[in-house]
Protein backbone atom coordinates (compact mmCIF):
# COMPACT_ATOMS: atom_id res chain seq x y z
CA UNK A 1 0.00 0.00 0.00
CA UNK A 2 2.95 2.32 0.77
CA UNK A 3 4.32 1.89 -2.79
CA UNK A 4 1.59 3.28 -4.55
CA UNK A 5 0.16 6.11 -1.96
CA UNK A 6 2.98 7.35 0.60
CA UNK A 7 1.36 9.73 2.92
CA UNK A 8 4.60 10.62 4.22
CA UNK A 9 5.76 12.21 0.35
CA UNK A 10 2.30 13.96 0.37
CA UNK A 11 3.05 16.07 3.83
CA UNK A 12 6.20 16.91 3.26
CA UNK A 13 5.23 17.99 -0.32
CA UNK A 14 2.81 20.36 1.21
CA UNK A 15 4.94 23.65 1.50
CA UNK A 16 6.15 23.37 -2.17
CA UNK A 17 2.98 23.13 -4.02
CA UNK A 18 1.39 25.83 -0.88
CA UNK A 19 3.61 28.12 -2.81
CA UNK A 20 0.68 28.53 -5.89
CA UNK A 21 -2.01 29.31 -3.62
CA UNK A 22 -0.89 33.23 -3.38
CA UNK A 23 -0.93 33.36 -6.62
CA UNK A 24 -4.12 31.20 -7.46
CA UNK A 25 -6.11 33.66 -4.82
CA UNK A 26 -4.56 36.43 -6.73
CA UNK A 27 -5.60 35.71 -10.01
CA UNK A 28 -9.21 34.70 -9.44
CA UNK A 29 -9.54 38.07 -7.09
CA UNK A 30 -7.49 40.60 -9.70
CA UNK A 31 -10.22 39.19 -12.37
CA UNK A 32 -12.88 39.10 -10.30
CA UNK A 33 -12.73 42.95 -9.43
CA UNK A 34 -12.19 43.64 -13.02
CA UNK A 35 -14.73 41.07 -14.43
CA UNK A 36 -17.63 42.30 -12.26
CA UNK A 37 -16.44 45.91 -13.63
CA UNK A 38 -16.86 44.50 -17.22
CA UNK A 39 -19.64 42.80 -16.17
CA UNK A 40 -21.77 45.20 -14.58
CA UNK A 41 -20.88 47.38 -17.68
CA UNK A 42 -21.98 44.74 -20.36
CA UNK A 43 -25.54 44.27 -18.35
CA UNK A 44 -26.21 47.89 -18.05
CA UNK A 45 -25.86 48.02 -21.59
CA UNK A 46 -28.08 45.30 -22.24
CA UNK A 47 -30.53 45.89 -19.82
CA UNK A 48 -31.11 49.60 -21.03
CA UNK A 49 -30.14 48.04 -25.10
CA UNK A 50 -27.39 50.85 -26.05
CA UNK A 51 -27.73 51.04 -29.46
CA UNK A 52 -24.67 49.46 -31.16
CA UNK A 53 -22.96 48.96 -27.91
CA UNK A 54 -25.64 46.51 -26.62
CA UNK A 55 -25.48 44.45 -29.81
CA UNK A 56 -21.69 44.19 -29.51
CA UNK A 57 -22.00 43.33 -25.99
CA UNK A 58 -23.92 40.39 -26.96
CA UNK A 59 -21.54 39.11 -29.68
CA UNK A 60 -18.96 39.39 -26.22
CA UNK A 61 -21.18 37.59 -23.56
CA UNK A 62 -22.10 34.83 -26.77
CA UNK A 63 -18.19 34.50 -27.28
CA UNK A 64 -16.73 34.30 -24.21
CA UNK A 65 -19.49 31.51 -22.88
CA UNK A 66 -19.42 30.01 -26.23
CA UNK A 67 -15.53 28.97 -26.20
CA UNK A 68 -13.73 27.28 -23.76
CA UNK A 69 -11.48 29.15 -21.16
CA UNK A 70 -8.27 27.22 -22.38
CA UNK A 71 -8.69 28.41 -25.57
CA UNK A 72 -9.03 32.07 -24.73
CA UNK A 73 -6.16 31.79 -22.83
CA UNK A 74 -4.16 30.26 -25.28
CA UNK A 75 -5.84 33.04 -27.80
CA UNK A 76 -4.51 36.02 -25.24
CA UNK A 77 -1.05 34.43 -24.26
CA UNK A 78 -0.11 33.51 -27.61
CA UNK A 79 -2.21 35.90 -30.14
CA UNK A 80 -1.51 39.34 -28.18
CA UNK A 81 2.22 39.01 -29.39
CA UNK A 82 0.99 38.22 -32.52
CA UNK A 83 -0.92 41.91 -32.84
CA UNK A 84 2.11 43.72 -31.23
CA UNK A 85 4.55 42.20 -33.52
CA UNK A 86 2.34 43.58 -36.77
CA UNK A 87 2.88 46.80 -35.48
CA UNK A 88 6.69 46.01 -34.79
CA UNK A 89 6.51 46.52 -30.98
CA UNK A 90 7.72 42.94 -30.15
CA UNK A 91 10.14 44.59 -27.76
CA UNK A 92 6.94 46.44 -25.60
CA UNK A 93 5.45 42.88 -25.00
CA UNK A 94 8.66 40.58 -24.61
CA UNK A 95 8.92 42.19 -20.64
CA UNK A 96 5.17 41.61 -19.78
CA UNK A 97 4.99 38.72 -17.41
CA UNK A 98 2.68 35.50 -18.48
CA UNK A 99 0.24 36.19 -15.28
CA UNK A 100 -0.62 39.53 -16.66
CA UNK A 101 -2.06 37.79 -20.05
CA UNK A 102 -3.88 35.11 -17.65
CA UNK A 103 -5.52 38.33 -16.42
CA UNK A 104 -6.87 39.17 -19.20
CA UNK A 105 -8.18 36.03 -20.19
CA UNK A 106 -9.87 35.61 -16.49
CA UNK A 107 -11.25 38.61 -16.78
CA UNK A 108 -13.00 38.71 -20.06
CA UNK A 109 -14.36 35.31 -19.29
CA UNK A 110 -15.64 35.79 -15.66
CA UNK A 111 -17.30 39.69 -16.75
CA UNK A 112 -19.23 37.61 -19.28
CA UNK A 113 -20.57 35.07 -17.33
CA UNK A 114 -20.92 37.79 -14.23
CA UNK A 115 -22.90 40.04 -16.80
CA UNK A 116 -25.76 37.46 -17.34
CA UNK A 117 -26.03 37.21 -13.62
CA UNK A 118 -26.14 40.40 -12.75
CA UNK A 119 -28.25 41.72 -15.87
CA UNK A 120 -31.09 39.07 -14.43
CA UNK A 121 -30.92 40.39 -10.46
CA UNK A 122 -31.29 44.11 -12.01
CA UNK A 123 -34.40 42.64 -14.35
CA UNK A 124 -35.50 40.97 -11.13
CA UNK A 125 -35.86 44.15 -9.04
CA UNK A 126 -39.86 45.44 -9.78
CA UNK A 127 -39.89 48.29 -12.26
CA UNK A 128 -42.20 50.24 -9.56
CA UNK A 129 -39.18 50.81 -8.09
CA UNK A 130 -37.13 52.93 -10.63
CA UNK A 131 -40.52 54.63 -10.78
CA UNK A 132 -41.14 55.30 -7.59
CA UNK A 133 -37.52 56.82 -7.12
CA UNK A 134 -37.75 59.08 -10.59
CA UNK A 135 -41.04 60.39 -8.27
CA UNK A 136 -38.72 61.62 -6.02
CA UNK A 137 -36.50 63.64 -7.89
CA UNK A 138 -33.61 60.64 -8.38
CA UNK A 139 -31.92 60.73 -11.22
CA UNK A 140 -31.07 57.26 -12.97
CA UNK A 141 -27.62 56.96 -11.40
CA UNK A 142 -28.76 57.60 -8.05
CA UNK A 143 -31.95 54.95 -8.05
CA UNK A 144 -29.34 52.41 -9.35
CA UNK A 145 -27.00 52.79 -6.83
CA UNK A 146 -29.04 53.65 -3.49
CA UNK A 147 -32.51 51.50 -4.99
CA UNK A 148 -31.31 48.74 -7.92
CA UNK A 149 -28.10 47.76 -7.02
CA UNK A 150 -28.71 47.05 -3.51
CA UNK A 151 -32.04 44.66 -4.22
CA UNK A 152 -29.72 43.39 -7.11
CA UNK A 153 -26.87 42.18 -5.01
CA UNK A 154 -28.97 40.21 -2.47
CA UNK A 155 -30.62 38.37 -5.47
CA UNK A 156 -27.34 38.11 -7.39
CA UNK A 157 -25.13 36.73 -4.57
CA UNK A 158 -25.55 32.95 -4.27
CA UNK A 159 -24.99 33.20 -7.89
CA UNK A 160 -21.69 35.72 -7.79
CA UNK A 161 -20.63 33.28 -4.91
CA UNK A 162 -20.86 30.54 -7.55
CA UNK A 163 -18.91 32.13 -10.10
CA UNK A 164 -16.00 33.31 -7.85
CA UNK A 165 -15.60 29.03 -7.02
CA UNK A 166 -15.75 28.24 -9.91
CA UNK A 167 -13.05 30.77 -11.08
CA UNK A 168 -10.90 30.13 -8.28
CA UNK A 169 -10.80 26.37 -9.46
CA UNK A 170 -10.29 27.79 -13.05
CA UNK A 171 -7.18 29.23 -12.26
CA UNK A 172 -5.31 25.64 -12.38
CA UNK A 173 -5.86 26.23 -16.18
CA UNK A 174 -2.64 29.02 -15.77
CA UNK A 175 -0.12 26.00 -15.97
CA UNK A 176 -0.29 26.15 -19.26
CA UNK A 177 0.91 29.55 -19.54
CA UNK A 178 3.56 28.90 -17.05
CA UNK A 179 2.53 31.03 -14.21
CA UNK A 180 3.03 28.53 -10.91
CA UNK A 181 -0.43 28.29 -9.51
CA UNK A 182 -1.38 25.16 -7.47
CA UNK A 183 -1.06 22.91 -10.15
CA UNK A 184 2.10 24.52 -11.58
CA UNK A 185 4.02 24.16 -8.31
CA UNK A 186 2.38 20.60 -7.94
CA UNK A 187 3.80 19.73 -11.58
CA UNK A 188 6.59 20.83 -10.49
CA UNK A 189 7.23 18.49 -7.49
CA UNK A 190 5.83 15.67 -8.95
CA UNK A 191 8.68 16.03 -11.58
CA UNK A 192 11.21 15.68 -9.45
CA UNK A 193 10.05 12.13 -8.14
CA UNK A 194 7.08 10.86 -10.56
CA UNK A 195 5.01 10.87 -7.99
CA UNK A 196 1.92 12.53 -9.25
CA UNK A 197 -0.81 10.85 -7.75
CA UNK A 198 -0.17 11.63 -4.01
CA UNK A 199 0.76 15.04 -5.44
CA UNK A 200 -2.34 16.16 -7.06
CA UNK A 201 -4.47 14.63 -4.50
CA UNK A 202 -2.93 17.47 -2.14
CA UNK A 203 -3.58 20.18 -4.84
CA UNK A 204 -7.12 18.77 -4.67
CA UNK A 205 -7.37 18.99 -0.88
CA UNK A 206 -6.20 22.66 -1.44
CA UNK A 207 -8.54 23.72 -3.77
CA UNK A 208 -11.34 21.78 -2.08
CA UNK A 209 -10.11 23.29 1.43
CA UNK A 210 -9.95 27.15 -0.14
CA UNK A 211 -13.59 26.66 -1.99
CA UNK A 212 -14.77 25.58 1.34
CA UNK A 213 -13.91 28.97 3.21
CA UNK A 214 -14.92 30.92 -0.05
CA UNK A 215 -18.48 29.18 0.05
CA UNK A 216 -18.66 29.37 3.93
CA UNK A 217 -17.78 33.17 3.56
CA UNK A 218 -20.66 33.61 0.81
CA UNK A 219 -22.94 32.34 3.14
CA UNK A 220 -22.10 34.72 5.64
CA UNK A 221 -22.65 37.60 3.80
CA UNK A 222 -25.58 36.32 1.76
CA UNK A 223 -27.14 36.47 5.71
CA UNK A 224 -26.12 39.75 6.71
CA UNK A 225 -27.40 41.06 3.56
CA UNK A 226 -30.88 39.55 3.87
CA UNK A 227 -30.90 40.58 7.69
CA UNK A 228 -29.92 44.14 6.77
CA UNK A 229 -33.07 43.80 3.83
CA UNK A 230 -35.51 42.66 6.48
CA UNK A 231 -34.72 45.22 9.50
CA UNK A 232 -34.83 47.94 6.67
CA UNK A 233 -38.16 46.72 5.43
CA UNK A 234 -39.70 45.92 8.20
Amino acid sequence: MNNIFDVHYMISAIPAIAKGIPISLAIALIAFIFGSIIGLGVALLRVYKVPVASKLAIVYVSFMRGTPLLVQIFLAYYGVPLVFRIFDATEYISDIPAIYFIYVSFSLNVGAYLSETIRSAIQSVPKGQMEAAYSIGMTTPQALRKIIFPQALVNALPNIGNQFIMLLKDTSLAFVASVPEIIGQAKIVAARTSQFFEVYIVAALMYWAICLVVERVVILLERRLTKHQQEHSS
